[in-house]
Order: C-alpha cells, then structure tokens, then sequence
C-alpha cells in the first residue's frame, strides 16, 4: 500500500463525491514520465478496495500498470488531460471508493476471453487537481473520467484503466 499520499474525498455543491488529488506528483503538460507513473502504479498491485456505493470489490492487477501507462487512449492524450490521468494514480484507492453508475459491457474481444471473461464494466468518476500561479492555489481543475474494470474468469473484478478523462468545463454556480 502507499503511503504519504495527499487525497481526500468531499461533496461538491451538488452534493456529488469528488476526489482532491491535493499534491501534484506528476508534473508538466508536455512530458509525463510515464514510466514513473507506472513504477508508482505497480505498488497498487496486489491491493483491494471497496465502491462504496455497491460494496464490490475491485482488485488491482500487475495489468494494470500496463493498460494504464500504455494504451492507445493514454497515448492519445495531450495537455492537461495528460497530466489529469498520471496524478489519477495517486489516487487509486479513492477513485474506486467514489466509483458510481456502474455500466456492463459484453467482452467483444478474443484476446481479453480469460481477462474479461464475465465481462467488462465502466464505472463514473470525478477529481480534481489544484492550479498554482506563482506558487499560490488559485482554483482546481476538475475532471471526469470511468474506471474501466474487467470481471476476470476467476470471478474477481480487476481495475484495468481509467478512460476518457475530459476537464468539467460548466462554470461554477451562481
């Protein structure tokens, strides 16, 4: 398990569990190191945890570090997407905790038959990271994005990615 880690959970205004990724490990918009993302990643492998709404239990795979640091939908993130996705790692235990609006796909694909044997589940989430000039808080950016969770042939479900991380554009309410 990590430790030193600076997450939290609260409500937003609505009411809506949100996670603050308060420290940002993983710094610039431009050059994510993503293999120290997936070092970080790789010390979640062999942990568990709970979604609070459903009290299931998703488990943390060695594919994990993998899907997440390597797959064509990270590659295809720039800016501050990018950057959203490497600090998401910091705060792994909390994302599943918040995870809501569980949706089941069918597994499409022969090469995931004993991975996602029992299928495929996309999960909502919402965090956010702070914005700093000159060292000062200022606001934090938020964004949404799934956990992408495959229900393995040995019935356990693993979290394998977290998907279409997009930044909340809605202005804050008056």
């Amino acid at each position: 398990m990590i430790t030193n880690r600076n997450v939290s959970i609260v409500n937003d205004a609505d009411g809506n569990r949100i996670v603050l990724i308060n420290d940002i490990r993983f710094k610039g918009k431009r050059r994510i190191d993503w293999d120290e993302v997936k070092k970080y990643l790789s010390e979640y492998v062999g942990d568990f945890y709970e979604i609070s709404e459903t009290a299931e239990i998703i488990y943390i795979g060695k594919d994990l570090t993998e899907e997440f640091t390597g797959s064509e939908s990270r590659t295809a993130l720039i800016g501050a997407s990018a950057k959203a996705k490497a600090n998401s790692a910091t705060a792994i235990p909390e994302l599943i905790q918040i995870a809501s609006n569980p949706k089941w796909e069918q597994n499409k694909k022969e090469k995931h038959e004993k991975r996602a044997k029992y299928g495929w589940y996309r999960y909502d989430i919402r965090f956010a990271i702070p914005v700093y000039e000159e060292d000062v808080l200022t606001r934090y950016n938020v964004f949404t994005g799934q956990l992408l969770v495959n229900h393995a042939e040995n019935g356990k479900k693993y979290l394998y990615d977290i998907l279409g991380i997009k930044k909340e554009t809605r202005s804050p309410q008056q």
